[in-house]
């Protein structure tokens, strides 16, 4: 006998069209004016690291598609016990790397890609052990894509490089992350 659950081709509508909606007018109803420009600030940094304004915008979508989703995924309770222990986990990791990216650009000398790195590789990691169950191989590259991108060493450095080009765009970044962080939304 086949199983049915309405309630489960619902979730399933819902993050199908969340994800193809995820452009920044539609997206303000999910995302905060502070995490909007933070991803604003990002966008700008991928573009021009890339030099290609489709790979950046591409990198943003992605990461909204997948924050929709996982809040789709909260918001219908569908976390067992133990993902979300993995859940605190990855937003107790999430915090530390808004602290400590934030600790780089306050304390001069102080930046270490490799340990920034290392905290958004773990991060993805996380984030894919929790939607192992829930969502697609694509939403797993999806969130590959994104952390990859933006713990690669060299951007890294670049972004940090105190005489860069990047550093209006990091001391953007590093106020809205203090706030997310004093907001405990991280």
């Amino acid at each position: 006998m086949e199983v049915f659950s309405s309630k489960d081709l619902a979730m399933r509508a819902q993050k199908k069209l969340l994800s193809s909606m995820a452009t920044k007018a539609s997206v303000q109803m999910f995302i905060d004016d502070t995490t909007s420009e933070i991803l604003d600030e990002l966008y700008r940094v991928s573009k021009e690291y890339t030099g290609n304004r489709s790979e950046a915008q591409k990198v943003i979508k992605d990461l909204i598609k997948i924050a929709v989703k996982i809040g789709v995924l909260f918001k219908n309770n569908r976390f067992s016990t133990e993902e979300l222990a993995v859940a605190q986990d990855f937003k107790k990791k999430l915090r530390q790397g808004a602290m400590t990216a934030t600790s780089f650009y306050e304390v001069e000398f102080t930046f270490d890609k490799t340990v920034m790195s290392e905290i958004l590789s773990s991060c993805r990691d996380l984030l894919l052990k929790l939607v192992n169950s829930h969502l697609t191989p694509k939403s797993h590259g999806r969130i590959n894509h994104v952390f990859n991108h933006y713990a690669d060493p060299e951007l890294l450095a670049k972004l940090y490089d105190p005489d860069g080009p990047f550093r209006p765009n990091l001391t953007k970044i590093c106020s809205g992350l203090d706030k997310l962080v004093e907001n405990e939304t991280i």
